[in-house]
């Protein structure tokens, strides 16, 4: 069996076939996990409440999130329970509230509630001039995107599966028994083929003689501002939801920053992951409506992200038996919360599909992740920690509080960080307001020791 994608939804996948009697392989093209879509998002943990009724992705959505936050439980990933609330600014919007409650009930949540101006200010004073009315939806909450893709994919690595980097797919061949999966990497044969491979889903779908989608890259940018920013917000805040997305939202962070964003704009580059002015100049535009007083604070950061939009209103997970080929492709944004479910979803469509699946009874115990969050407590604040070794409590990245000890992790696990970019996600290490400008030297030098591509004044990725 290989997965193709070691991004969230792909990782899942392979963790979970991994809990049955197959040989798994997981591919990716990139050189690490998670460095695709899933590392670039809003970070939100879903209710779902919003999805399509009906649909593949609101069963799947509502699934993931009760399998999400037990995972993330189990495993240490941090999640921050904020709850959200989204804002009407004008007639339409304030009517469009009440079918919105409806909708969520629709979609099994029915925990919404409609609130009046007043109470908007009450529960978020900072908010812009303005508002006429709100939906509360209490169970929406943030969550560690970096962190959550990393434990799946450990949690797979420790199921016995390889996790082989730098293999992008070119060609397949499918035989009679057998397909045989040429990568950039080597050669792979393989019954069955799972393609989870995001914004090159489509791609590696023709390659199977496929002709049904194609996938559009979506850039979304956000801003990232100062920690002394977070008291404005306790919670997320949503616009009312259009055709193109669920808008410009103000989130705070399980890392204590406050975020804005994202945009939503189609392209033809699948790699264009770059910052634009047109898109400061818009999210800045919207940002000086929503809170204005959130603009007087700094900005740390600012990254882009791209999703993989595809002219399909549902999510598009279909198998193709006679090729034992099985496609899971339009994975928007939601995939974050739906990723276990929908590893659920494939597994169930593969086992129908004649593949015999036997559960194993070895399995080891989830990985614990380190906690990059700030909700609980970081190393560099556990005083019985640092006792037992104390480089964890030597600070290397003031900014964000990295500590040697968790650098030194970062280098020791089954999916060990191999460039800088693989650290930050693993330490927040250089994703503070100096932007490595302090840490800099000290995280190149903990780089060089260990073989690591990377350099301190390379641009920081989305973060």
């Amino acid at each position: 069996m290989v997965v193709i994608g070691a991004g969230i939804v792909g990782s899942a996948i392979a963790r979970e076939l991994a809990g049955h009697h197959l040989s798994v392989a997981l591919v990716e093209a990139r050189d690490d996990v998670g460095d695709g879509t899933s590392k670039a998002n809003t970070a939100i943990l879903h209710t779902g409440f919003d999805a399509t009724p009906g649909t593949l992705e609101s069963r799947l959505v509502r699934r993931g999130y009760h399998l999400l936050s037990a995972y993330a439980q189990a495993t240490g990933i941090p999640v921050e329970h904020t709850g959200a609330l989204l804002v009407a600014w004008n007639d339409e919007e304030l009517a469009a509230l009440p079918a919105l409650q409806e909708k969520a009930a629709r979609n099994g949540y029915d925990q919404c509630g409609l609130i009046g101006a007043d109470e908007v200010y009450t529960r978020v004073p900072s908010l812009g001039a303005g508002a006429l009315g709100g939906l509360t939806v209490p169970g929406e909450s943030i969550i560690c995107t970096w962190t959550t893709n990393l434990a799946l994919a450990t949690d797979a690595r420790r199921r016995g599966v390889p996790v082989l980097l730098n293999h992008a797919v070119t060609a397949v061949s499918v035989e009679a028994e057998t397909t045989t999966v040429t990568t950039t990497g080597g050669t792979l044969r393989a019954r069955w083929v799972v393609n989870a491979a995001g914004l090159g889903a489509d791609r590696v779908d023709a390659l199977f003689g496929h002709d049904r989608f194609t996938v559009t890259p979506r850039r979304g940018e956000l801003l990232v501002f100062d920690k002394l920013a977070r008291p404005l917000t306790d919670r997320i805040l949503l616009p009312v939801p259009t055709s193109r997305g669920k808008g410009v939202l103000i989130s705070p962070t399980i890392y204590g920053n406050i975020m804005l964003g994202p945009t939503s704009q189609d392209l033809t580059d699948r790699t264009a992951t770059g910052t634009t002015e047109d898109g400061f100049a818009f999210l800045l535009e919207k940002g000086e409506r929503l809170m204005p007083r959130l603009l007087t604070e700094e900005v740390t950061a600012s990254y882009a992200g791209l999703r993989a939009a595809i002219d399909h209103g549902d999510y598009l997970i279909e198998p193709t038996p006679g090729r034992r080929y099985l496609l899971v492709g339009g994975i928007r944004s939601t995939g974050l919360t739906a990723g276990l479910a929908i590893a659920e979803h494939v597994r169930d469509l593969l086992e129908e599909a004649g593949l015999g699946l036997t559960p194993r009874t070895d399995l080891p115990p989830p990985p614990v992740m380190p906690n990059l969050g700030e909700a609980t407590v970081r190393p560099y604040q556990d005083a019985d920690r640092i006792a037992a070794d104390p480089a964890y409590g030597k600070v290397v990245c003031f900014c964000e509080r990295v500590t040697s000890g968790e650098i030194r992790d970062a280098f020791a696990t089954p999916l060990p960080a191999r460039n800088l970019e693989g650290l930050r996600r693993r330490t927040r290490a250089m994703n503070g307001r100096c932007q490595g400008f302090f840490c800099g030297a000290a995280v190149h030098q903990y780089l060089t020791e260990h073989g690591c591509a990377g350099s301190p004044d390379a641009r920081p990725g989305p973060r």
